[in-house]
């Protein structure tokens, strides 16, 4: 099992910078690619950024590239999202998710994870 915490958060101007944490704790963490999805009240949740467990590949959506980075740091079991030029259009509530590998068939681009945080608001106003 995985617990999975997000922190970090909060309301930020348009084109300002924000970090997301995501502290997790159990022993398979480091054996867990990781996502970053978000979602807006009426909206489904959808896919933001993995890192596979390694840290060896990344992805993005298309929304994001270039101004968000994902990375992970498997010894303090922590996994970060670094957002720069924010835009009013993100945001949303940010969930930090795990899905222990190997995943077979399923997609690092789905929401078919094993474990999921309790989310962080992100407000960017304009």
């Amino acid at each position: 099992q995985v617990q999975l915490v997000e922190s970090g958060g909060g309301l930020v101007q348009a084109g300002g910078s924000l970090r997301l944490s995501c502290a997790a704790s159990g022993r398979t963490f480091s054996r867990c690619h990781m996502g970053w999805f978000r979602q807006v009240p009426g909206k489904e949740r959808e896919f933001v950024a993995y890192i596979t467990w390694s840290g060896g590949s990344t992805a993005y959506a298309d929304s994001v590239k270039g101004r968000f980075t994902i990375s992970r740091d498997n010894a303090k079991g922590s996994v970060y999202l670094h957002m720069n030029s924010l835009k009013p259009d993100d945001t949303a509530v940010y969930y930090c998710a795990g899905i222990t590998a190997p995943i077979g068939s399923r997609s690092l681009y789905g929401r078919d994870y094993d474990y999921w945080g309790q989310g962080t608001q992100v407000t960017v106003s304009s």
